[in-house]
């Protein structure tokens, strides 16, 4: 005896009901992935992966562009060209596309002092990068900070570039 509906709607509520599971439009929405590492996030964002050393061991970034860089080493000097820059252990800002303000842990020298970098901006048109030390600037080609760079320990001077590899 097999069982039979004498109305079209229980029909349509049983197939319903039981097929239910398969095609809820309730199934979970997967976050993105966030990048592996911070070299990974930077071309997201307009920038190249090498305006941060080598030694970068974490990061977070929230949902309002603030990050978070924390490197595994105490004190970290790259020279770029005739730029010379120190990584403090950690760095943070905010991140948008094209990009980075309110930055602190990252200073550059200048003359006789060391001056916090407050900003960077890219402009993928002119393939350039400028560097925001409080009202003052200085633009860089972007090509300079393709590679990523090893910290050096110890405070490297002028005309010292050679003892980090080319960039």
């Amino acid at each position: 005896m097999a069982f039979q509906f004498k109305k079209p709607l229980p029909l349509f509520l049983f197939i319903f009901f039981l097929l239910h599971p398969f095609v809820s439009s309730e199934r979970p929405i997967s976050e993105p992935q966030a990048p592996a590492t911070v070299y990974d996030l930077l071309p997201l964002y307009g920038f190249p992966k090498g305006i941060i050393p080598s030694s970068a061991k974490s990061y977070s970034l929230s949902s309002d562009g603030n990050f978070e860089i924390e490197f595994v080493d105490s004190s970290c000097y790259l020279m770029f060209k005739d730029q010379l820059v120190y990584y403090e252990k950690q760095a943070r800002g905010k991140l948008e596309y094209g990009s980075v303000t309110g930055i602190s842990g990252i200073l550059t020298k200048k003359l006789f002092l060391w001056v916090p970098i407050t900003g960077i901006s890219s402009d993928d048109k002119t393939g350039m990068l400028e560097f925001h030390v409080g009202a003052l600037s200085q633009k860089l080609p972007a090509k300079q900070f393709l590679r990523i760079q090893d910290c050096q320990k110890r405070r490297l001077g002028y005309g010292e570039s050679q003892v980090v590899s080319n960039i």
